[in-house]
């Protein structure tokens, strides 16, 4: 039995991540939860949508993660990096994620980026044109 995590049907249905969570809680679209996340059927997600998802209507999904580390940077910089690219995953239902860590005595950030293909590139070509390489 095939099975999504919410944030794939997310993805399929193309609603942003906390709609689907707020349909299973409030028992509009069944799943179960296994550990802390739920998984929800395939045949459960047909019946909500009243769609067939075969090979041609599901989406081929690749996500890419990528971690940048930049020297040399100042707290500055750091904060006008974190907000842009913070801002810029701000409205996209793809549930792309960004954490930093900067050590401040050594001026070092380290930036991890998860989400689809498209999105991590242009995270990556955002830090590249704001740490003026």
């Amino acid at each position: 039995m095939e099975q999504y995590t919410v944030e794939q049907a997310a993805n399929l249905l193309g609603l942003h991540v906390k709609t689907v969570r707020a349909y299973v809680r409030d028992g509009r679209l069944k799943a179960a939860k296994i550990g802390k996340q739920y998984r929800i059927a395939r045949a459960d997600l047909e019946a909500f949508t009243g769609l067939s998802l075969t090979p041609s209507t599901a989406r081929r999904q690749a996500e890419a993660s990528a971690v940048v580390h930049v020297d040399g940077i100042d707290r500055g910089t750091m904060d006008r990096v974190s907000i842009m690219v913070l801002s810029s995953l701000g409205g996209r239902p793809t549930g792309a994620h960004a954490q930093f860590v900067y050590d401040e005595e050594h001026g070092r950030l380290k930036v991890v980026i998860l989400g689809d293909l498209e999105t991590t590139a242009q995270v990556l070509r955002l830090i590249d044109a704001l740490i003026g390489q």
